[in-house]
């Protein structure tokens, strides 16, 4: 089996604007991915907003730099992820439609595979 990593990406400001309504289908369509996926996640969770991110790296001396924020500044941050164990990235791709992010203009989900090192 190998594993892959569904990375959530979308816009902060248009999660933060949804209605309570909008967020009961937002996620009831997580709790059906969850179900449908079963027990190929191996791991997931939805993440606190882009600006909560603190970064860490090299600041040309033996000390790291630490700064507030995402490692990227961009308008789409991530959201979340989920980890899937799976045969191979088509039985990943059977399941991924069922997540909104895949059906909303402001969002999307890039699939990863992880590397083996075994």
């Amino acid at each position: 089996m190998a594993k892959y990593m569904l990375l959530i990406h979308g816009d902060a400001a248009q999660w933060d604007a949804m209605t309570p309504e909008q967020w009961a289908v937002h996620h009831a369509a997580h709790a059906a991915f969850r179900e449908a996926a079963g027990d190929r996640i191996v791991g997931g969770e939805q993440l606190e907003p882009a600006p909560t991110a603190t970064t860490v790296r090299s600041g040309g001396t033996d000390e790291p730099m630490i700064t507030d924020g995402p490692f990227l500044d961009a308008k789409e941050g991530l959201g979340g992820f989920y980890l899937l164990e799976a045969a191979d990235l088509d039985e990943v791709l059977k399941l991924v439609p069922l997540l909104p992010e895949v059906h909303a203009a402001h969002s999307a989900v890039e699939i990863r595979p992880v590397v083996f090192h075994g």
